[in-house]
This record gives C-alpha cells, structure tokens and sequence, in this order.
C-alpha cells in the first residue's frame, strides 16, 4: 500500500446513505494512525453517512489506472464533538502531513483556522480487509 501511496494518494470514497446506496467521493489520503486517513467537512454528506454508519470503503488509484487498491472497514470520525479542540488541532495537522506526503504547511496557524471555519473532522479507515490489488 506505501508504494502505491507514494505514487498516488487520490482515493474515491464510498460511503452509504440512509437508504443503503453508495455515495461516493474523492478524498486525498495519507498512511497515519494504523490507517488511510483524510478529512472532510462536518456538513458534508459523506461526514453525516459516515457518522450514521461508519462502513466504508477507498479505492486508491494511480492517475493511469493502471495500478489500485480497494480497502474497506468500518471508520473512526475525530470531530470536535468527541476530541478535545487541541488534540483535534494537531491530529488534523498530522493529516494534512501525511496526504501530502511529510509536506508542513506554509502556514500553520492559517490552517489551523481554516479547519475550524469550515469544521473539519478526521476520518480514519483502519482497513478489515484489502481486495483488488494491482500495485506498481
């Protein structure tokens, strides 16, 4: 999975409605905590699916094609909600590093603001199982 990661970290999300369909999204992931991590705005369809019901599903996939991983389980959603405000700050800050790569933002406090205005949460996939590997 690192290899691919290190050629791609674009990733279709799948997640499920209340009626049980898919709804599905992209998602730039990194490798953190035990699992693909990236997050998402709590107002977005994907956070509410995922706080309903936490199955989910990433395809990660090379720009080609031509190489994927599909993982699923179940994830775990850090929000301000179940995460006190500091822990939160600088767990959403290890994301940022690890879907870009190691890459530090510019600037840290910029970010830091950015990801309370728009009230992000961490979404962590620590995959059940891995199916359809293609690796470069």
């Amino acid at each position: 999975m690192e290899r691919l990661l290190e050629v791609s970290r674009m990733a279709v999300c799948t997640a499920y409605r209340r009626d049980g369909r898919p709804q599905m999204s992209l998602v730039t992931v990194g490798s953190f905590d035990g699992g693909l991590v990236f997050t998402t705005q709590g107002s977005r369809a994907k956070a509410k699916n995922l706080a309903r019901d936490p199955r989910c599903a990433l395809m990660v996939v090379t720009s080609d094609f031509r190489s994927y991983a599909v993982l699923d389980g179940d994830v775990e959603l850090r929000t301000r909600e179940n995460t006190d405000a500091e822990t939160l700050r600088l767990y959403l800050r290890e994301v940022y590093r690890a879907t870009r790569g190691g890459q530090e933002h510019d600037n840290w406090e910029e970010y830091d603001q950015a990801m309370v205005d728009q009230e992000r949460l961490a979404v962590i996939l620590r995959p059940g199982r891995m199916v359809g590997v293609r690796l470069p």
